[in-house]
């Protein structure tokens, strides 16, 4: 086996990613943020600092910056009154698909100015195969 192929998947994915994400309208963290509202639910901004391994306060800023913005909204948290629950709005939801239809019209486009339609395949092909590397390395 090559002992390069590890790292030269993470360079590519890592470019391949930035490059996608250029076409974003909003900063990482915040888009981050709504995807986790969007997709699991209302949570505390000390649950979202977690799952980005960011600090409470990079955290509470990001949060602080998408209320601001009309894209979250804050309420009392049912089982503690002293925290708040924070739950993407539509303004939300709506934001974050304009910018993942952005950047997968993006890719869309890069892939059928730049790869032949066998190229497509081939690539089709990798696509499961990186979904079983990324449930691997998600369940360390």
């Amino acid at each position: 086996m090559d002992d390069t192929l590890a790292e030269d998947l993470r360079q590519a994915i890592g470019a391949l990613v930035r490059a996608v994400r250029a076409v974003d309208t909003m900063p990482g963290g915040a888009a981050a943020i709504l995807g986790y509202l969007d997709r699991d639910g209302p949570q505390t901004t000390a649950d979202l600092a977690q799952r980005r391994m960011v600090s409470h306060q990079s955290a509470a800023k990001t949060v602080k910056e998408l209320l601001s913005a009309g894209l979250v909204a804050a309420e009392p948290h049912p089982d503690d009154r002293r925290k708040v629950l924070l739950r993407i709005d539509e303004a939300g939801r709506e934001r974050l698909r304009q910018d993942r239809d952005r950047r997968a019209t993006s890719l869309h486009n890069a892939i059928h100015d730049t790869l032949t339609v066998g190229e497509q395949r081939e690539l089709r092909n990798c696509v499961s195969l990186l979904t079983r590397l990324t449930a691997q390395l998600t369940r360390r």
